[in-house]
């Protein structure tokens, strides 16, 4: 165990790696198998998703709360067993992945665990993600990188997002300037330029706010397909208090906790009307973060579970005035892309490569990432 800067396995020419993925939207946990080198060359070959049981959610959502009242990360009976819980999930959503994949667990070289967000503070110096890399490589027999935002975040870096290097490598082919939006619980856009230049940053609440919203109201998980949103009528009033913040002007880099942003302005509204009006929002920030970018894309390329949601894809199509397809125009599976990127990121922090960059998370230079735990 110890600092991917510290000690590192050899680089082989190509890896075959494990990303793991849950999301602040806490609806299960995503995981892929690639091939890379973690640079150029990215070849998916299985995916897997797996939703938590509504008792695992509730531990997460309480846990979440719990690890928002501390000032320091810091454990606790329920963060050590919320983290046993998740390091416990993870694990048997890995052996089903290799078992659909038809591979041995011998034959993958590393696994990119992101944990679970449980608090994101980067103006107080710390970002926390729960989960157990000496446990999950303990008990598989093979390297895991954790950990992955802590070394942004302690050399000044929004710790986030962090997939910008991996949406690069998928833009590698197509028209650029170009952005891809991922639609999380917080929805976070990467800018590639026609020089490779990167801008990335949050834009805002994606997916958390309506989830809370149904929840509340109407007791569902998610507004399913954006349904609900496509019933009702936007209100201008209480959209345009919502941006009344003035968290929107400032520039990028810039990083979100789910916490950030709630729901309290919509209530009183009927359901669908809520729904709408939150959804409305989500496009209204997309719109002014793309103000922010150095140059206007030919086109916003969608990943994350919200390109699901018919209501938002169009709301969002109506705010940018410009196309917005799902990512699977490039060929790729918008709901691996997280995990793939986790994979993707493991092996270019084993090869000492960045993850993280100024125009990215604000770091002071490139910076290379994880927490190394070896079997």
């Amino acid at each position: 165990m110890g600092s991917v800067a510290e000690e590192r396995i050899e680089a082989l020419p190509i890896r075959l790696a494990i990303g793991l993925m849950s999301g602040t939207s806490l609806d299960g946990i995503d995981a892929a198998l690639i091939e890379t080198d973690g640079e150029q060359h990215v070849r998916p070959i299985a995916f897997r998703s797996d939703p938590y049981s509504e008792q695992a959610r509730r531990q997460l959502q309480e846990t979440t709360g719990l690890a928002l009242t501390y000032e320091r990360p810091r454990q606790s009976p329920e963060i050590v067993a919320a983290t046993e819980m998740l390091t416990r999930r993870h694990l048997l959503v890995i052996r089903q992945l290799l078992a659909t994949a038809g591979v041995a667990i011998e034959d993958v070289d590393v696994v990119g665990f992101h944990g679970q967000t449980v608090a994101h503070r980067p103006d107080r110096g710390w970002t926390w993600q729960i989960g157990d890399g000496d446990a999950m490589a303990a008990a598989l027999g093979v390297p895991v990188v954790a950990d992955l935002r802590q070394a942004d975040v302690a050399a000044g870096g929004q710790g986030a997002p962090l997939l910008p290097v991996y949406h690069r490598a998928l833009l590698a082919e197509t028209d650029l300037p170009a952005a891809v939006l991922n639609l999380g619980g917080v929805a976070n856009i990467t800018y590639v330029g026609a020089d490779g230049e990167m801008v990335a940053f949050d834009t805002g609440p994606a997916s958390c706010l309506v989830d809370d919203w149904m929840a509340a109201e109407t007791g569902e998980a998610f507004d399913a397909g954006g349904r609900l949103a496509a019933q009702g009528a936007i209100h201008d009033d209480v959209l345009t208090q919502m941006l009344d913040n003035p968290w929107f002007d400032l520039a990028p880099p810039k990083s979100l906790d789910r916490a950030d942003f709630t729901m309290a302005a919509a209530r009183g509204l009927s359901p669908a009307d809520g729904a709408a009006t939150l959804t409305a929002f989500t496009a209204a920030t997309v719109e002014l973060a793309i103000r922010h970018l150095p140059a206007r894309p030919t086109r916003l390329i969608v990943a994350g579970g919200g390109r699901h949601n018919a209501t938002m894809m169009a709301m969002l199509a109506g705010a940018c005035t410009m196309p917005v397809v799902p990512i699977e125009t490039l060929g790729a599976n918008g709901d691996a892309t997280e995990a793939e990127g986790f994979a993707y990121m493991a092996v270019r922090s084993l090869a000492g490569l960045p993850i993280s960059f100024p125009g990215t998370t604000g770091a002071p230079v490139p910076l290379t990432g994880g927490r190394l735990s070896r079997p």
